[in-house]
C-alpha cells in the first residue's frame, strides 16, 4: 500500500501516533516484497508487457525424485551461490513481468542439475504466481511444499505473501511468524559478514519483513526497528546490496515515524547510494523518500520526489511500479489541492492494479480516490469507493490504517462543508487512534523492559564470572606462594649476573648506535650516484663556517647540453657521463677543496682558501680537464662539455659581506652569461661597482643590465676546440 500520510495541527497526539502507524504500515505495501532480489540487475520489461499467464498446472510442481537432495532428512538443501543470485533475479522481475518469469523458473524446475535445490525453485514460483495474482497456483504450489520434508516453512512464507497481497496484513504477520520460529534456530543474528551453515538467510529475510509490517500495522514501532535491523544484518551477510538498500529505507520511513529526522535521513542517504547504477532501485529511493518528506510534512518534496520516482520507473520499463508510484502520487497531489490530478492519475492506475490481482494497492488506491472525489464534491461517486474499500478490508485487523482513512476522508467532508459527515468520522478515528497509541506505548514499554532484563542478566553473568575468576587467582596465588622464597633466592644471586651482562650490552649498544647514527649521516650526505657531497653536506658546511658572512670563493658548473646525451643515447649513458664529469672535476681541484653534486647536471665547488688571481687557473683546469678528451660509455665516446661561473667573495673592490645563499646566486648568474655566450666556457666576476647592500640587490635584479654598463666586470675563460667545432 503505497499511501502517504497526512498530519493535521490539530490533531491530538494518539491519533498523530495512529496515523503514522499507518504510514509505515502502507509503505511495506508499496512494494509488496519485490525488493527482496539479489545483487544482479533485473530484467525490466518493455513497456508493452502483455497479460499475465494462466496458473501453472499441478504437473509443474509435482514432488522431486527420490534421492535428489543430498541434504539430512527433514532439511532442505540450500541454493549455491550462482542459483540464489538466478533465483532472487527473477523474484524481481516477477513483480512487472510474471509471465516471462514464471516461464523461466518451470524451465530451471525441468533442469536435472536443480533437482536438489527444487523446492527452492519452486517457492520463487510461487511468489511470482502471487505477484501475477494466481491465488490457485499458489496454493498448489505450497500444497506441494508442505509435502516435503523440511517444506513447511517456504509453504507458510507462500501463504503469508498470498494473504500480504489480499491485504490481510495481520494474518500475513501471523503465519511469518511461524515460518521465522522455524527459521531462526538456523539463522541467529549473523557475527560479522558470515552466515552459519543451512541458514536460509533469504526466506529469513522475507519472513522478518511481514513481521514488521504486521507490527507496523499495530503501530508496534519499537518491535518494527529490531526486526528489520535483523533483516539488514542478514542481507548485508548475504551481500546483496538491492535488498541491503530496500531495508534501509524502510528504517528511514520507520524512523521518521517515530520522529527521529536524524536517523532517517541517515539511513535514506545509503539506501540511495547503494541504488545507483540501477533505474528501478533509484525509482524505488525516491519513493521511499517521499514518505519520508509526507512524515516530515514536507509536501513539496513529497511531490518533487515521487515525479522523479515515476519518471525512472518509466524509464526502467517496469508497468507495476509506474502503478505504485502513481498510487503515491495520488495522495501527494491531494494534499497539496490538486484532486483532480488526483482522480486522473488514480483512475490510470486502477486498471493496471486490478490486473495483477493487487488488492493491497487497489485498497489504498481506492481510498485516495473517495478522498478526491469527495474534494470535487462528487459525493455518490465517492462513497462507491469507499464500500469497495470496506469490501476489500474484510478481515483485516489493521487499526492503523483505518484510522487514517477515516482521518483522511473527514478532513476531506469537512473541507467540502459536510460538517455532519465530518464529526462522525472523527469520532470513529479518535477510538482507533487511542487504541493503537496504547498499544504503542506497551509495545516500546515491553522493548524496554526487554532490553533493561537483558542487561540485567549480562551484568549478573559478568559478576558470576568476576567471582569465579577471583576464586581461580586465589588458588593460584596459594600455589605460588610455596615457590616465592626459593624464587627470591634465586633471582638474587641471578639479578646481580644480569645487571653486569646488561650493563656489557647497554654500552656495546650505544656504541653501535653512535657508529650507526655517524655511517648514516655520512650516507645522508653523499650523493649516491657520483659519491661526491650532496646539497645536505654543503648546507651543513656553510652551517658551521659561513653563518654571518661567507668568505671564499664558489664555482658553478653546468654539463652543456646534457638533455641531448639523456635523449640520444639513454639514461644509462647519461649517468655514465654525469659520473665521469665528477671524477674529473674532483680530479682538478685541490684536495682541500669541497666538490658538490648541485642537482642533476650541476656541480658546485667550494674554494674556501684559494686567492683571487689562482681562482681564474682553478677554473681553466676543470674547464679542460671536463672537456679534452670525450667521455667513454657503452654506446661509444660523447663530447662533453661544461660551462662555469665563478666569483670569489667578499665581492671587490667594496668588500661587501655576503650571505653564502647571496653568493651562490651569484656564481649561478656568471654561469647563465657562460651558457647564453656560447657554452663551453667560464665567466668570472672580476670586480662589482656597489657601494651598499642595498646597490647589490639592485644589481641581481637585473644582471644583463650591470654588466652591459660595466658595473659588473667579467673576465672569459675559453674552452678546449671540439672536433666539429
Amino acid at each position: 500500500m503505497t499511501r502517504s500520510v497526512p498530519m493535521r495541527r490539530s490533531t491530538s497526539a494518539r491519533a498523530r501516533v495512529a496515523g503514522l502507524g499507518l504510514a509505515f504500515g502502507v509503505m511495506f505495501g508499496s512494494m509488496l516484497g519485490v525488493c527482496e532480489a539479489a545483487v544482479p540487475r533485473p530484467v525490466h520489461p518493455d513497456a508493452s508487457t502483455p497479460a499475465p499467464s494462466a496458473p501453472a498446472p499441478a504437473a509443474a510442481i509435482a514432488p522431486a525424485p527420490t534421492g535428489a537432495s543430498t541434504a539430512p532428512a527433514g532439511v532442505l538443501p540450500l541454493p549455491d551461490h550462482a542459483l540464489d543470485a538466478q533465483l532472487a533475479q527473477l523474484d524481481r522481475q516477477g513483480l512487472n513481468d510474471p509471465d516471462r518469469a514464471a516461464q523461466q523458473l518451470r524451465l530451471l524446475l525441468a533442469e536435472p542439475a536443480h533437482a536438489a535445490q527444487r523446492a527452492h525453485v519452486e517457492y520463487t514460483l510461487g511468489r511470482v504466481e502471487s505477484s501475477a495474482g494466481h491465488p490457485d497456483a499458489v496454493q498448489r504450489i505450497a500444497d506441494a511444499l508442505q509435502a516435503r520434508p523440511g517444506g513447511r516453512p517456504l509453504a507458510l512464507m507462500l501463504l503469508a505473501e498470498q494473504q500480504d497481497r489480499l491485504g490481510q496484513t495481520g494474518r500475513a504477520g501471523g503465519l511469518a511468524q511461524q515460518a521465522l520460529q522455524m527459521l531462526s534456530p538456523a539463522c541467529p543474528p549473523p557475527q560479522g559478514q558470515s552466515l552459519p551453515p543451512g541458514c536460509d538467510a533469504r526466506v529469513t529475510v522475507q519472513a522478518l519483513r511481514l513481521v514488521a509490517r504486521a507490527e507496523g500495522a499495530r503501530g508496534e514501532y519499537a518491535f518494527v526497528e529490531n526486526s528489520l535491523r535483523r533483516a539488514l544484518a542478514l542481507a548485508q551477510a548475504l551481500q546483496d546490496t538491492n535488498l541491503s538498500g530496500w531495508l534501509m529505507a524502510q528504517l528511514a520511513v520507520n524512523s521518521q515515524t517515530r520522529d527521529e529526522s536524524a536517523a532517517a535521513q541517515q539511513w535514506m542517504s545509503q539506501s540511495w547510494q547503494l541504488a545507483q547504477g540501477d533505474v528501478l532501485a533509484m525509482s524505488r529511493a525516491r519513493m521511499y523518500e517521499s514518505m519520508v518528506a509526507s512524515r516530515r510534512g514536507d509536501r513539496a518534496l513529497q511531490q518533487t520526489a515521487l515525479e522523479e520516482a515515476l519518471r525512472l520507473a518509466r524509464q526502467a520499463g517496469a508497468r507495476r511500479d509506474v502503478a505504485q508510484m502513481q498510487n503515491n502520487l495520488t495522495d501527494a497531489y491531494i494534499h497539496t489541492d490538486q484532486a483532480a490530478a488526483a482522480v486522473r492519475v488514480a483512475r490510470e492506475a486502477l486498471p493496471v492494479l486490478q490486473s495483477y490481482n493487487d488488492q493491497t494497492g487497489e485498497r489504498t488506491l481506492r481510498h485516495n480516490l473517495s478522498v478526491a472525489l469527495v474534494l470535487q464534491r462528487q459525493f455518490e461517486p465517492a462513497r462507491r469507493e469507499i464500500a469497495r474499500v470496506v469490501e476489500l478490508a474484510q478481515g483485516d485487523n489493521d487499526p492503523v490504517r483505518r484510522a487514517v482513512q477515516l482521518r483522511e476522508l473527514g478532513e476531506a467532508y469537512a473541507k467540502v462543508g459536510q460538517w455532519r459527515e465530518a464529526l462522525r468520522l472523527y469520532h470513529e478515528e479518535r477510538a482507533l487512534s487511542a487504541a493503537t497509541a496504547q498499544r504503542n506505548r506497551e509495545s516500546s514499554l515491553q522493548q524496554l523492559r526487554l532490553k533493561y532484563d537483558s542487561e540485567a542478566k549480562q551484568r549478573d553473568l559478568e559478576l558470576l564470572r568476576r567471582d569465579q575468576a577471583l576464586k581461580d587467582q586465589e588458588l593460584s596465588n596459594r600455589s605460588l606462594a610455596q615457590y616465592v622464597g626459593v624464587g627470591l633466592a634465586v633471582l638474587l644471586g641471578l639479578s646481580l649476573v644480569l645487571i653486569g651482562v646488561m650493563l656489557a650490552r647497554v654500552r656495546e649498544a650505544n656504541r653501535k648506535l653512535k657508529a650507526n647514527q655517524s655511517l648514516l649521516r655520512a650516507q645522508s650526505e653523499r650523493d649516491p650516484l657520483t659519491d661526491l657531497a650532496n646539497r645536505r653536506h654543503f648546507l651543513a658546511v656553510m652551517d658551521r663556517h659561513a653563518k654571518d658572512m661567507f668568505t671564499g670563493a664558489l664555482l658553478m658548473i653546468d654539463i652543456d647540453h646534457f638533455k641531448h646525451v639523456n635523449d640520444r643515447h639513454g639514461h644509462a649513458a647519461g649517468d655514465a657521463v654525469i659520473v665521469e664529469v665528477s671524477r674529473r672535476i674532483s680530479q682538478a681541484v685541490r684536495q682541500e677543496d669541497l666538490v658538490v653534486r648541485w642537482g642533476g647536471e650541476e656541480f658546485l665547488v667550494f674554494a674556501r682558501n684559494v686567492a683571487p688571481d689562482q681562482l681564474q687557473l682553478l677554473a681553466e683546469r676543470i674547464l679542460f680537464s671536463v672537456g679534452q678528451e670525450p667521455v667513454p660509455t657503452a654506446g661509444g665516446a660523447l663530447a662533453v662539455t661544461c660551462s662555469i661561473g665563478f666569483a670569489h667573495f667578499p665581492l671587490p673592490p667594496a668588500q661587501l659581506a655576503l650571505h653564502w645563499e647571496q653568493a651562490v646566486n651569484w656564481a649561478d648568474m656568471a654561469l647563465y652569461t657562460a651558457k647564453s655566450q656560447g657554452r663551453n666556457r667560464a665567466r668570472g666576476i672580476v670586480t662589482v661597482e656597489a657601494g651598499d647592500a642595498q646597490a647589490l640587490i639592485q644589481i641581481e635584479a637585473d644582471f644583463d643590465a650591470a654588466c652591459s654598463s660595466e658595473r659588473v666586470q667579467l673576465q672569459t675563460i675559453l674552452g678546449p676546440v671540439q672536433p666539429d667545432a
